[in-house]
């Protein structure tokens, strides 16, 4: 594909976010665009700045990186308002270490007409934000992939922040130590992905993630290998009681993650169905908590992590 060229007005817009970085001290500048354009030209503006392309098409982003070795963020939410959209983009950069958590980003996007870039900002990345990053998930000890957990973790997030087709979905993804899970559940209904091969299975390619949200609106769990191969779905955790300590609130499914998780050296990853809450379980504990924020996502900690109002 030709890139497009940009039209004149965004070199005017960029060179005044560049001038603004300097000013505000900002670490990088963050473009928001929905179109393939010239991105060498944009690679060779401002040497002095980061620059961060995000864009909702995985062409664009593929180009990006491609042709000229400009950090790049896909989102999976073309339909969503734009503030949103660079909400997710900024937690995104911080969650892969594109973005320094603590950090403030120059934004160029459009605002107001779909086909310009016409809008400014800087986004100041606080503490509340910072907390969403890659660091948190590398201290839990597993033997699980850093981006497989990570790849989870990003589609339990969506569901809880998105549901389905306007309603609600809990659902909970079991990742690692498969076999043994496996053995620790039982069918709970017909496993849609029994038979389909591997790479029709493979949660890191995210063509497959809206299919996996469509199974999620079904009863039971999601059992995923350290690889990232979804092997087993609508599973019910079938496992030996254990002692769990637990926020008053939380049902059945969190209680199940956090027995799974118990008896098995899985992680459990449960999306509440009443809040979009996303908990991680590791030995039967709570270990990290996510919360929507404006149909986004934040890390959070669990220092007091108070009583809930979780059905699910």
């Amino acid at each position: 594909m030709t890139p497009s060229r940009i039209p004149n007005p965004f070199y005017a817009f960029f060179e005044a976010a560049t001038s603004l970085a300097a000013t505000t001290e900002s670490d990088a500048i963050l473009v928001l665009l929905d179109r393939n354009v010239d991105w060498k030209k944009l690679a060779d503006s401002a040497h002095q700045i980061d620059k961060i392309v995000v864009a909702t098409n995985s062409r664009e982003v593929h180009e990006a990186v491609k042709s000229t070795g400009l950090d790049s963020i896909l989102l999976e939410m073309p339909e969503a308002s734009v503030q949103n959209q660079l909400t997710q983009a900024v937690l995104s950069g911080v969650a892969h270490d594109i973005i320094r958590a603590g950090s403030s980003v120059v934004t160029i996007y459009s605002g107001f007409e779909n086909d310009s870039i016409d809008s400014i900002s800087v986004l100041k990345l606080t503490e509340r934000l910072g907390r969403l990053t890659a660091r948190d998930l590398r201290k839990l000890e597993t033997k699980v992939p850093l981006e497989t957990l990570k790849t989870v973790v990003d589609l339990a997030v969506s569901i809880g922040r998105e549901g389905r087709e306007g309603k609600a979905v809990g659902t909970m993804f079991v990742v690692g130590d498969h076999r043994k899970v496996m053995i620790e559940s039982r069918p709970g209904g017909f496993d849609i992905v029994k038979g389909y091969p591997r790479k029709d299975r493979d949660l890191l390619d995210v063509r497959i993630h809206e299919s996996i949200k469509e199974i999620a609106q079904m009863d039971g769990m999601f059992v995923v290998s350290a690889a990232g191969i979804l092997e087993g779905c609508c599973r019910i955790v079938d496992t030996a009681p254990v002692e769990v300590t637990m926020t008053k609130g939380l049902g059945s499914r969190h209680f199940a993650g956090a027995a799974i998780s118990k008896n098995t050296k899985a992680i459990a990853v449960v999306v509440s169905q009443s809040s979009g809450t996303v908990r991680i379980f590791q030995n039967g504990e709570v270990v990290l908590r996510i919360e929507p924020l404006q149909r986004a996502m934040k890390w959070k900690d669990l220092e007091g992590e108070t009583t809930g109002t979780d059905a699910n």
